[in-house]
This record gives structure tokens, sequence and C-alpha cells, in this order.
């Protein structure tokens, strides 16, 4: 099986900086899409940022500049640098992963278990 742990979610105050990663583990046969979801309390769960096998990004349009997604294909991470992050930007972030287990077969979907960001005033 495959298994997703993520960290680096925390505590800070407005303006400061976090960084996510989530390590990919277990029976893998190739990675392709790496993404970034937030859920907010009360709101749906939305697209922060996502990267493809190839390195193609993506992010939300609430971003703006402030986020950036890089994976290490050697460790299996995808990270989630956040700068100059805003009290909206609280919620739970999820890292979401396609993975081909077996040569041959169709990627799998993998979701993280949620990190919590906080961001104070």
């Amino acid at each position: 099986q495959v298994q997703l742990v993520e960290s680096g979610g925390g505590l800070v105050q407005a303006g400061g900086s976090l960084r996510l990663s989530c390590a990919v583990s277990g029976r893998i046969f190739s990675i392709n899409a790496l993404r970034w979801y937030r859920q907010a309390p009360g709101k749906q769960r939305e697209l922060v940022a996502g990267i493809t096998s190839g390195g193609s990004t993506n992010y939300g349009d609430f971003v703006k500049d402030r986020f950036t997604i890089s994976r290490d294909n050697a460790k299996n991470t995808v990270y989630l640098q956040m700068n100059s992050l805003k009290p909206e930007d609280t919620g739970v972030y999820y890292c979401y992963v396609e993975v081909v287990v077996y040569l041959g077969e169709y990627a799998r979907r993998y979701w993280g278990q949620g990190t919590q960001v906080t961001v104070s005033s």
C-alpha cells in the first residue's frame, strides 16, 4: 500500500511562513500528480497548488505568488512553502497524490491525514 505522511503545520502570526511536507512511501512505480488542498471550517475543500510529474505547477487564485509547490523525486516528497500568510489561510491542509503502483495500471488516488495551519492576526 501507499502511505502519506504530512508535516509542517502549526500556528503562525500573519505575515509569517510555514513549509509543509508530504512524504509518500510504500509500493510505488511512479508518482504522477501531487497536490495540496485545504479546508477551512464550514467551507469546501479547495485546491491550493499542484505539480505534475514533469514539474508544471498550478495554484489557486488566492495564492497570488505567496506559495510555492515543489517536489523531490528522489525522496518522493512534495513541499508547500507558504509565505505572507493571512488569517484566511487558516485550515486543514491535505496532501493528495496520484500513484501508479504497478506498471500498466491506472494511477490510484491517495489523501494524507491533513495538517492544521492556523494564522493569527
